[in-house]
């Protein structure tokens, strides 16, 4: 059985929709960086995330060729995950998309390797043409977060923030935002096959315990 991110850390990828705190531990991915609106046509969002799974299914399918890197096994490509800043601003302003910062990324196994990753970037460009040169890999240290399930459209996702900030400040914390913590999203649908009311995203907000909110 391939090994499924989601089904062997529930808490991370399937949370309630009632806010809860998390602690989260260090992760690797892979990462394109990148700025803008995200439904952007053919924008810089879009091109990355082509990016990404070409990488990610370069990797996995590695294992029908003589390139498997050591320390390999089977898995199931996880969710595409996004963190998301906008100069400035605390939080994210969703009426000004334009000036979105972002991080579009996949978390992988340990096993792969920068040495892996070049390789798969030059496999993408040989049988895809596609330049992947953007592509780095990316440690997450994200510590200690309050995050929730948001079911709907992601222009609603405003409520949801709401209550878990609420949430977070009653139970002692502040909101944590620097440019090492950043709004953070898992997206569980994909939007092109589901109807919008029904979206599901875990939605994760860094804090801290050493003050009573701002």
């Amino acid at each position: 059985m391939a090994f499924d991110f989601k089904k062997e850390y529930r808490e991370f990828y399937l949370p309630p929709r009632q806010p809860q705190l998390v602690e989260i531990p260090e992760m690797r991915f892979i990462a394109v960086r990148g700025q803008g609106d995200p439904n952007a046509e053919d924008g810089e969002y879009k091109r990355a995330l082509a990016v990404l799974y070409a990488l990610a299914y370069t990797i996995k399918m590695s294992k029908m060729g003589g390139e498997t890197p050591e320390g390999y096994f089977d898995f199931v490509v996880p969710p595409l995950e996004g963190l998301w800043r906008q100069e400035g601003a605390q939080g994210i302003d969703y009426s000004r998309k334009e000036l979105f910062q972002w991080v579009a990324m996949l978390r992988l196994p340990d096993f792969v390797t920068a040495e892996t990753l070049n390789w798969a970037k030059a496999e993408a460009l040989r049988k895809k043409g596609l330049d992947c040169s953007g592509a780095e890999l990316f440690t997450l240290r994200e510590g200690l977060c309050v995050q929730a399930m948001h079911l709907g459209p992601y222009d609603d996702e405003p409520a949801t923030i709401r209550q878990m900030t609420d949430y977070a400040h009653a139970a002692g914390y502040r909101m944590d935002y620097s440019d090492e913590r950043l709004h953070h999203e898992l997206y569980l649908s994909d939007p092109r096959r589901t109807a919008p009311e029904k979206l599901k995203t875990v939605i994760r907000l860094p804090i801290a315990a050493d003050g009573k909110g701002e």
